[in-house]
């Protein structure tokens, strides 16, 4: 079965198999989440096994919600599958429109709900191996600096957040 996710087409929302998103640069729907314990922020690297993007430093958390999901449902849930964690509550923090290209021919053009969600004391973390290959907790100016010295490790996204939208995200 085809991986079906929101999008729209002629102005209209329909379900469209997710790499033909990509394909097209058709705009969609996506979720993006920041966990953090204290003043560290959890970011992943993704699997090496990812069609676009991959081995790229990200967010903790971004996906597409299923066709009807509530993009906090939605949230929760990719935590829990990406990264094992659960327990967690998720705060709205805006939305964020963004085009970009992620090589291959694929274009991301997403409407994305960003959340943040602080860690609960002794969370755990097991991250899916078919979609985190690493995890690491940085602090904020600890990213920025990466950010500034390494930009070709980051994905699209989390450029966009972090030089647009930091002040929302982390106030």
């Amino acid at each position: 079965m085809a991986d079906l996710i929101p999008a729209w087409r002629d102005g209209v929302l329909t379900p469209v198999e997710k790499l033909e998103v990509h394909r097209l640069g058709l705009r969609h729907p996506a979720v993006s989440v920041f966990l953090r314990d204290g003043a560290r922020i959890l970011l992943q690297q993704r699997a090496l096994t990812k069609y676009h993007t991959p081995g790229f430093w990200a967010n903790t958390c971004c996906t597409h919600p299923h066709w009807g999901e509530a993009a906090d449902v939605c949230a929760l849930r990719r935590m829990a599958e990406e990264l094992g964690v659960t327990g967690i509550t998720v705060t709205f923090r805006e939305e964020v429109e963004y085009r970009a290209d992620v090589g291959q021919g694929l274009t991301e053009h997403e409407v994305v709900q960003i959340f943040v969600s602080d860690a609960p004391e002794g969370l755990t973390i097991s991250p899916n191996p078919a979609e985190v290959a690493a995890v690491e907790w940085v602090t904020l100016p600890e990213l920025e600096r990466r950010l500034s010295e390494t930009p070709e490790q980051f994905t699209p996204w989390l450029k966009v957040y972090m030089q647009d939208h930091a002040d929302v995200i982390f106030a």
